[in-house]
């Protein structure tokens, strides 16, 4: 307590209350499991709207939603994959809109909580992205696809004894948790730094003698809620980007 002011426990700021199915841990839905939702929804949603609309000029909804596929062609898909990476468009499009949502409902109110804030989000997304890589490799390049990683060409033999299983641990193992945990500690870290000023502004507001202090707080609050705007929007392109170059590589392992 400060101030005469009781501080939230840590728990509360990523922990929320069932809404659904309040009695079971199984099934329980709260704002988080909203969320998750939302980000299935509404580019379904915005895609379904798009599709119905006719005519050779888009408009509306419909150019808002190709802007968002060339931006996904452009700077993502070409520059790491290439021409023949235009088919994993559909899951790099959904991993960018879907983490997009759950991030941007860090500065919405009523949400004021990125989904991506908990682990299990971010892992499970990761986890797609590691399925998706490996099967592309086993795809295009057989079951070679682990010897040309795992033995790349080049190497002294007796290296392999180092090399080997680096890229093991590196490729395989470390690869989904290292991708999820980037998206996971930014949102994290970004949320906690949100609500520190927000608590710390409502603690100076309500002790009277230090309301001063609030004309450096304050400012500080909407400078990093401004922030968090464009972290939401850079970490969905960093998580999607690092998947389009997991499959990238996967097509081409003796790069």
């Amino acid at each position: 307590m400060i101030f005469g002011l009781e501080f939230p426990s840590i728990e509360n700021i990523v922990e929320w209350p069932n809404f659904l199915f309040k009695d079971s841990e199984l099934f329980g839905f709260n704002k988080i499991g909203f969320i998750h939702f939302l980000g299935l929804v509404l580019p379904a949603a915005l895609f379904f709207i798009a599709g119905r609309q006719k005519g050779l000029v888009p408009k509306g909804v419909r150019n808002f939603v190709e802007s968002i596929i060339d931006f996904i062609e452009e700077q993502i898909i070409l520059p790491t994959i290439g021409a023949e990476g235009m088919r994993y468009m559909p899951m790099l499009m959904s991993f960018f809109l879907y983490i997009f949502i759950a991030n941007i409902t860090e500065v919405i109110p009523f949400f004021q909580m990125p989904a991506t804030a908990r682990m299990a989000g971010p892992l499970v997304l990761a986890l797609v992205a590691w399925v998706a890589f490996i099967a592309v490799g086993v795809k295009h390049n057989g079951m070679g696809y682990f010897k040309s990683v795992l033995f790349p060409s080049g190497v002294p033999k007796p290296l392999y004894l180092l090399v080997t299983p680096i890229e093991l641990l590196s490729t395989f193992i470390i690869r989904p948790f290292s991708h999820a945990v980037r998206l996971f500690a930014n949102m994290l870290a970004g949320h906690i730094l949100i609500v520190t000023f927000a608590v710390l502004c409502i603690g100076l507001w309500a002790a009277k003698p230090t309301v001063i202090v609030e004309l450096l707080t304050f400012p500080g609050l909407i400078a990093f809620t401004a922030f968090e705007v464009g972290v939401s929007l850079i970490q969905a392109f960093v998580f999607t980007i690092l998947a389009a170059v997991y499959i990238g590589l996967a097509l081409h392992p003796e790069h």
